[in-house]
């Protein structure tokens, strides 16, 4: 009895210093330690991939993180992994800095890389892709369409500093049945293909029929063969709202579209709904940078829409909130279609002319438009398609809207250089440094505020060019580093003919420096550890 007590003890005690089930994957061809389905997904009989995330919930639930050691898993896999316990995850995460890649390139009836039927399940630090040489064109022999994640059903899902690229479908695709979803740190790029007209595939298309929350927050989202982000439907007889409940905060996206030969929405929110029912209700865009290849000097030119917020006259949007956006685009940089009770404040805006439609300002007493800064080639800036262009004095005065909003020409364009400086929550040795400098110039960041020690040895990549370091060295007293701006080591990872590099005015950069020490146990794991122990006693 005494034995078995200590037993007991020991299995408790050990429960609180691990704090959860750990379970290990190993490719299948890996030399030292292959994983296989007849394994128990210890170190010593790894897993391989499919099977553990086919693992039911009397395996693996609450709490556990199942760990995919370096390699490449080549094939298209599904999970449906369950965590039954409220607020509580299970983890799939590649190991420590291992790189952990999915390569979808096989022959497969699966539509993506990776479909996802789960709740409660962080998905993190792995890459979703496509290796190797594989058809991009709906006229090419063996072309298949491949998205790289599909999220199809299952709520609260977090999906935390993945990189998904070069996928011949969109990269990223979360659906109605999936609230709650949180999209964090992803980089998301160079997905998509070319059908007969146009290009296909966008970084992330996102809906939400849930009342919960579904958050879109700091992400790089790039070079994708159509849009940047839709939060969209495209059905025309929707029966139900689900297109709502939406926050896109601090997110970066930029040139979505040129590698279909032409610059598309970076963000579009809205439905093609003709019965009036799913309405895009309840998103908020905060904070983010919204670029198309142009050279600030000259002048806007072409199509290269950067924000469309509604296309619909049917389907107005409702209680949609844009404020503190930098907008860069062409000719329709920036259109509207149909809203109520739309905030727009705050905001950056260059481009040729900001669009509406004359139904589109049927109610606009329910508009809230101040404190933006407009930048266009022409000082009727305001055109209602088919109607009237405004000078920036008729707007405010026909409407009432934009009392404090200015007008400058976009030969006066002037922005800070740096956009932006973002911390990773989830890799605390990363940030992400958007910079804008007319004339390509270098710039100097400064990272006193951040606390960093003087001497932390430090690494700079251009996301357009990730495997390149493009500058190394070590943190000075004052904090500053200098960030070129135009990229001389650059080699040209390009895609296809028509995917453009850049310009050197505008670049996004990931700084990476020496690693912080890992942070204790947190409360709930430990909480969740007791749940575990007193559940195996048979309370």
């Amino acid at each position: 009895m005494l034995r078995k007590t200590l037993y007991v003890l020991c299995y408790f005690v050990g429960l609180l210093v691990n704090a959860q089930q750990e379970f290990h994957v190993f490719p299948k061809d890996d030399a030292n330690s292959p994983g296989t389905s007849l394994g128990n997904g210890s170190l010593a009989q790894p897993w391989d991939l499919q099977t553990a995330l086919s693992q039911t919930t009397d395996i693996v639930n609450s709490g556990d993180t199942i760990w995919i050691h370096e390699g490449v898993y080549t094939g298209k896999f599904a999970t449906s992994l369950q965590s039954l316990e409220p607020n509580q995850y299970i983890t799939v995460s590649g190991f420590n800095d291992d790189k952990v890649i999915l390569n979808g390139n096989v022959k497969s009836p699966k539509k993506s890389v990776l479909e996802i039927k789960s709740q409660q399940v962080i998905f993190q630090n792995f890459e979703v892709t496509f290796l190797g040489e594989y058809a991009r064109h709906v006229k090419d022999k063996g072309f298949i369409r491949a998205d790289g994640i599909n999220h199809m059903s299952g709520q609260d899902c977090k999906f935390i500093n993945l990189i998904i690229h070069n996928n011949p479908g969109s990269g990223f695709g979360s659906w109605k049945h999936t609230g709650g979803t949180q999209i964090y740190g992803c980089k998301i790029y160079n997905n998509g293909f070319f059908s007969e007209v146009r290009g296909r595939g966008a970084g992330i298309y996102v809906q939400n029929l849930s009342d919960k929350t579904r958050v879109i927050k700091n992400n790089i989202i790039f070079n994708n063969y159509y849009m940047g982000i839709e939060v969209w439907s495209a059905s025309t007889k929707a029966t139900s709202s689900y297109v709502k409940n939406m926050l896109l905060e601090n997110n970066t996206v930029f040139n979505n579209g040129s590698s279909g030969g032409y610059y598309k929405n970076n963000i579009i929110v809205a439905t093609d709904d003709t019965n009036g029912i799913n309405r895009a209700t309840n998103i908020k865009l905060i904070n983010n940078i919204l670029f198309h290849n142009i050279d600030v000097a000259k002048s806007a030119k072409g199509d290269a829409g950067s924000l469309t917020l509604g296309i619909n006259k049917k389907a107005p949007l409702l209680d949609v909130v844009v404020t503190d956006n930098i907008i860069i685009g062409g000719n329709n940089a920036l259109r509207f279609d149909n809203a109520e009770n739309t905030v727009f404040k705050h905001n950056t805006i260059y481009g040729g002319y900001v669009h509406f439609y004359e139904h589109g300002l049927s109610n606009v007493e329910t508009l809230d438009f101040n404190n933006n800064a407009y930048f266009s080639k022409n000082n009727r800036n305001f055109r209602v398609i088919n109607k009237r262009d405004y000078t920036m004095a008729d707007w405010k005065s026909s409407l009432s809207i934009d009392a404090n909003s200015t007008w400058q020409n976009i030969k006066s364009f002037e922005m800070k250089s740096i956009l932006n400086i973002s911390k990773n929550e989830f890799a605390q040795n990363e940030y992400r440094v958007s910079l804008f400098q007319k004339e390509g110039k270098p710039v100097i960041v400064d990272f006193s505020e951040y606390h960093l020690k003087t001497g932390t040895t430090f690494k700079i990549y251009d996301v357009e060019n990730p495997k390149i370091v493009l500058k190394s060295g070590v943190l000075q007293n004052n904090g500053n580093i200098v960030f070129p701006m135009n990229n001389l080591n650059f080699e040209k990872p390009l895609h296809n003919t028509k995917a453009q590099k850049t310009v050197s005015n505008f670049g996004v950069f990931i700084v990476e420096f020496e690693h912080s020490i890992p942070s204790e146990i947190s409360t709930d794991q430990k909480d969740n550890a007791l749940k575990r122990f007193f559940k195996w006693l048979g309370f």
